[in-house]
């Protein structure tokens, strides 16, 4: 059975990606989706009593109990969303996944983009003025920067269900020299996605992510979905996005294929491939 190992983002928990692991438990893949540091638990509960030490959590403490996690298994496929998307491209790049998905991934390298959602965001919780303070989300901020596709009755009910508290540093340091990655070497696949009408990471940034991947004996796709916001891997819809992720994994890293992932070349004529 193949293991997939599922990475949130910000302001998430693994209980983001419940219905993902329902989807391809059912395909027929072992599912794991861990818990940053300070993340485990239901999301209500976070919100209530924020963990110690939260505003400190940085990336690199991240990165390393995903590895951990990663490390125990067998070159798994990694997805990740946000923040978890470029954890996605650090583990590709250090040869420790078969594959990899980043759904509106903080692109590396501290590339940028003069979307105004993604200056006034990135701003918001990068606020150097901040200090160690982490960012309380609130329903109106979700609805308004995360969920923006949504009704305000169905970003008020995401909210309740998904949504924590975050450290500014987590972000700060993807702009620094944790989130560089050497996007010129060979890797195993990797597919972007992109999300229309993201405030937080616009489709066009991870577009430019895609595009600044320049080996081309390597496998590199990217899809973008209309009409999706930032919270595209659970708003309506949802589905749509994860059975083309899972396809797109199935025809790319047949089972035969996957302890050699690096050499792959085939990929589905949907997506837009390097």
């Amino acid at each position: 059975m193949t293991q997939i190992v599922f990475v949130h983002g910000m302001f998430q928990n693994p209980k983001s990606w419940d219905r993902w692991s329902r989807l391809f438990s059912e395909r027929g893949y072992e599912c794991l989706a861990p818990a940053w540091p300070l993340h485990d638990g239901e999301p209500g509960g976070l919100r209530q009593n924020p963990p110690s030490g939260l505003g400190e959590l940085g990336l690199d403490e991240i990165y390393a109990s995903i590895v951990a996690v990663v490390s125990k298994l067998d070159r798994p496929i990694v997805v990740g969303h946000s923040v978890g998307g470029l954890i996605a491209q650090k583990l590709l790049a250090a040869d420790l996944v078969s594959g990899a998905v980043a759904i509106a991934s903080v692109a590396p390298n501290a590339m940028l983009d003069f979307d105004w959602g993604f200056i006034k965001n990135s701003a918001i919780i990068a606020n150097p003025l901040k200090g160690d303070e982490p960012v309380f989300m609130d329903a109106e901020t979700f609805h308004d920067a995360f969920a923006n596709t949504l009704t305000e009755e169905q970003a008020a009910a995401a909210f309740v269900q998904t949504a924590t508290h975050d450290s500014r540093n987590v972000l700060r340091d993807c702009m620094g020299v944790s989130g560089k990655i050497d996007l010129s070497r060979p890797h195993a696949p990797l597919l972007l996605v992109a999300a229309e009408k993201d405030e937080i990471i616009p489709a066009h940034l991870s577009e430019k992510n895609f595009r600044a991947y320049d080996d081309n004996g390597s496998v590199t796709a990217f899809q973008e979905f209309t009409n999706r916001s930032h919270y595209i891997c659970n708003e309506p819809g949802w589905e749509e996005v994860a059975t083309f992720v899972a396809n797109w994994l199935d025809e790319t890293l047949p089972a035969s294929s996957r302890d050699n992932a690096a050499s792959v070349t085939q990929t589905p004529s949907t997506a837009a491939v390097r």
